[in-house]
């Protein structure tokens, strides 16, 4: 089981990008990573933030699922908050993207559907505030 962040803040979305020793390095990636046995998605969500970016989010909602061959790819929206100052601790960089520019950026294959979804609208934005202060 993987868990994955879609962070969303003026517009933008939070991806990262693989190191050299990822696998698919090079690519951009919604930041998160594998589920540890015991671990609730929301849980494991949470550690891959603070383990790649260096902050705390609230996980939300579950938007989007998909497979790559046998793993699970769970997405949840995560709301931003206006304190945090994130810092690529595990991948080469991080971005904030317009959703529109997304599909122009080398994501690995099984993302593909959601990047399509979030530059077309088809995966709509948050409802209410993205950007917390607390």
């Amino acid at each position: 089981m993987v868990v994955a962040a879609v962070i969303e803040r003026g517009g933008r979305v939070l991806v990262s990008q693989r190191g050299a020793g990822a696998g698919q390095p090079g690519r951009w990636e919604f930041p998160g990573g594998k589920r540890e046995p015991g671990e609730s998605d929301a849980a494991a969500l949470a550690r891959e933030l603070r383990e790649e970016l260096g902050v705390d989010l609230q996980v939300g909602e579950r938007v989007w699922t998909t497979r790559a061959g046998p793993l699970e790819l769970r997405f949840y929206r995560c709301d931003w908050r206006a304190t945090q100052r994130p810092r690529p601790l595990a991948s080469v960089q991080f971005r904030w993207v317009r959703r529109e520019d997304l599909a122009g950026l080398a994501f690995p294959p099984a993302d593909g559907q959601i990047v399509r979804a979030l530059a077309s609208g088809r995966l709509p934005p948050p409802s209410g505030p993205v950007c917390r202060t607390g």
